[in-house]
């Protein structure tokens, strides 16, 4: 039996490793002492990302469904992330290509000209800079093109088989922040990218005590940690994509006790 919700779950987990991925890839300085090595080890991790793109594709197609115009949406956004990583791996490859022969001595076409330490420096940071630009964007939309896939599926009457979490407000709006790579804990407290959504250390606390994120270390300077989604959090965010959330009980509270004194009031 297929599950209805694993395109999202992966699309969920490839919107987390782009995170990784952009987070290590800013960190990459080329006038460090082994910049090739770098951007070497850098080239797996890019390829990868194109691996695990392709394979949602063939995830998607294991799901018995209508292909209507948004999940061919689906499709084309898929595609698009992993030929996107696929470039950007092509140019972190010409950077390192660009280093080598001016390390070796070598111009980088025949009888063109040799490039100096410095040129080779600056060519190569364009590269780098290239493929910074194509995966800069992938986590929110890998991201975007799960909650897309699920939405459409309940529109089409196939709903997600996994429990939805219980959540509040708040904490539904961090469990979103946190799956678009929003969400850094630097001394101790979160500091969020987007200006639209506040996150407290006390809310990420309630969202670790029930298994649905996880902190790591932070490649990014000035950052201790990354708050990630865990495989509990992948579902139950799949689950609750689509679906309205309930009002919090805590908000309906005064507006019964503000009617009850308008009652009092007019009695008098």
């Amino acid at each position: 039996m297929t599950n209805p919700t694993a395109p999202a779950e992966h699309l969920l987990l490839l919107a987390a490793d782009f995170t990784r991925h952009n987070d290590a890839l800013t960190r990459i300085r080329l006038t460090d002492s082994s910049p090739a090595t770098a951007l070497t080890q850098q080239i797996g991790l890019t390829q990868h990302l194109a691996d695990s793109a392709l394979h949602i594709v063939d995830v998607l197609n294991a799901q018995p469904m209508y292909h209507s115009h948004a999940i061919y949406t689906v499709y084309a956004r898929v595609k698009q992330l992993a030929q996107l990583t696929t470039d950007a791996a092509d140019h972190l490859l010409n950077a390192v290509d660009i280093l080598d022969h001016a390390r070796d001595g070598i111009p980088l076409q025949d009888e063109g000209p040799l490039l100096t330490h410095q040129q080779a420096v600056g060519e190569a940071a364009s590269r780098l800079a290239l493929a910074r630009n194509l995966t800069a964007l992938g986590t929110r939309d890998a991201f975007a093109t799960a909650e897309l896939f699920v939405t459409e599926r309940r529109r089409r009457g196939v709903h997600p088989t996994h429990q939805q979490p219980a959540l509040s407000h708040i904490q539904d709006a961090a469990l979103r922040a946190v799956a678009q790579g929003e969400v850094t804990i630097s001394g101790g407290k979160p500091d969020i990218r987007s200006n639209a959504v506040r996150v407290s250390i006390t809310t990420i606390r309630s969202l670790e005590s029930r298994g649905l994120v996880t902190r790591e270390p932070c490649l990014l300077r000035l950052r201790d940690e990354r708050v990630h989604l865990t495989s509990d959090g992948y579902r139950g965010l799949a689950a609750a994509f689509g679906r309205p959330q309930a009002p919090d009980l805590t908000a309906a509270r005064p507006a019964t006790s503000l009617s009850a004194k308008t009652a009092r009031t007019a009695t008098r």
